[in-house]
């Protein structure tokens, strides 16, 4: 894919910008440093340095929140990738943080302080994930009820399947095959006692 074509001339010398100041002021937060498909440039940070990165990027010119997501590659590899993407208005470039949580204790900052837009991405993130954010005013689900078990979008999410009112042209199914609905509390659930399926 060629690079994109906010990343050329002055917006590639703010990234740049940004990196070599992060990297004086936090070397130990930064864990590596590569090129996306889409030609962004992007930070792998431990998350202990994410916050004060964020806010020092943001210091310098890259004062709007984009994005924030997650990916799962469950079978490969034993965290969750987590993506933060600022831009800069003038000149117009973006920049990504990545970070990688560990799937049995997936924590990381809130960073809702600093960018008060970035509030209900993580409030989708620890919707899907099970990932949470310290910090959060308001860390409860944002897309599944609130009584749902489990985080759907982790791939060792049990596949479920639960009949629906509307007809149309799906064909009924036998009851032999429909994938029972899972009730039973999800392994992070059980171990944190809680059952409510995301609040508090």
């Amino acid at each position: 894919m060629d690079a994109n074509p906010e990343q050329t001339g002055g917006a590639t010398e703010a990234v740049e910008r940004v990196i070599r100041a992060i990297r004086e002021r936090f070397p130990d937060a930064v864990m590596e440093e590569t090129t996306l498909a889409s030609g962004w440039k992007a930070l792998v940070l431990s998350p202990k340095g994410l916050r004060d990165c964020i806010r020092l990027a943001k210091e310098l010119g890259f004062r709007a929140f984009y994005d924030l997501t997650a990916a799962d590659y469950w079978e490969i590899e034993p965290y969750f990738h987590v993506l933060y993407v600022l831009h800069s208005p003038d000149p117009p470039a973006k920049l990504v943080f990545q970070v990688r949580v560990p799937r049995e204790d997936p924590v990381l900052p809130s960073i809702v302080d600093l960018f008060p837009g970035a509030n209900w991405y993580e409030r989708e993130v620890y919707d899907f994930y099970g990932i949470r954010f310290e910090g959060h005013p308001n860390l409860t689900r944002l897309i599944m009820p609130d009584e749902w078990i489990g985080h759907p979008l982790r791939k060792d999410y049990p596949l479920t399947e639960e009949p629906v009112q509307f007809k149309g042209h799906i064909p009924e199914k036998l009851p032999s095959e429909v994938i029972p609905k899972q009730y039973e509390p999800y392994p992070d659930r059980a171990r944190d006692g809680d059952r409510s399926g995301g609040k508090g």
